[in-house]
C-alpha cells in the first residue's frame, strides 16, 4: 500500500504485459520477436536525452515493473522486463535503449546472457548492465533513428 499512485495503478496491466512478454519468449524464436523490440544497431551503445520530465516517467516505469515482476508466478527475470518497459516506454514515447549482454562467470566459466533497458540516465530495468556485461545487441527506439 505504500508504493507510488503510478505503481498501484499500473501494477495489473503490468503483471499481464510480464505474462504475456514471458509467453512471447518461450512461444516466439528471437528472430520473430526482435523486429518488434526496437531498430538494431549492433553493438554500439546509445544513451538518448530526455527531459527532466521524461526522465522522472522513465523511473516510475521501471520501478513499477520491478514491483509487478515480483509478484508473478512466473519467471519475470531480465527479458520479460526489458520487453514489457519496451512497450511501457513506447506507450509513453520515452526514447529507449534496449540492450544484450553476454559475461563469462570467472568461478564456474559458464556464460551468463543479461538484458536491460536505459533511456537517458535512468536504468529502467536489468540495471547498469554495462559494468559486468560485454554488449552483444542493440535495440532503439524507432523514433530514435531514421531509415
Amino acid at each position: 500500500m505504500r508504493q507510488p499512485r503510478f505503481a498501484k495503478t499500473w501494477l495489473p496491466v503490468l503483471w499481464i504485459l510480464l505474462g504475456s512478454s514471458r509467453l512471447a519468449i518461450l512461444v516466439f524464436s528471437f528472430r520473430r520477436l526482435a523486429p518488434h523490440l526496437g531498430r538494431p544497431v549492433g553493438i554500439s551503445s546509445y544513451s538518448p536525452l530526455l527531459t527532466p520530465a521524461q526522465e522522472a516517467k522513465a523511473a516510475q516505469i521501471g520501478q513499477a515493473i520491478r514491483l509487478a515482476a515480483r509478484y508473478t508466478p512466473w519467471v519475470s527475470n531480465c527479458f520479460p522486463q526489458a520487453v514489457t518497459a519496451r512497450l511501457m516506454l513506447g506507450l509513453y514515447r520515452i526514447p529507449y535503449s534496449l540492450y544484450f549482454g553476454v559475461m563469462r562467470d570467472l568461478e564456474t566459466h559458464e556464460y551468463k546472457a543479461h538484458a536491460w533497458v536505459a533511456t537517458g540516465r535512468v536504468a529502467v530495468t536489468g540495471g547498469s548492465g554495462f559494468d559486468q556485461f560485454t554488449v552483444v545487441g542493440c535495440y532503439l527506439s524507432p523514433r530514435l533513428t531514421s531509415k
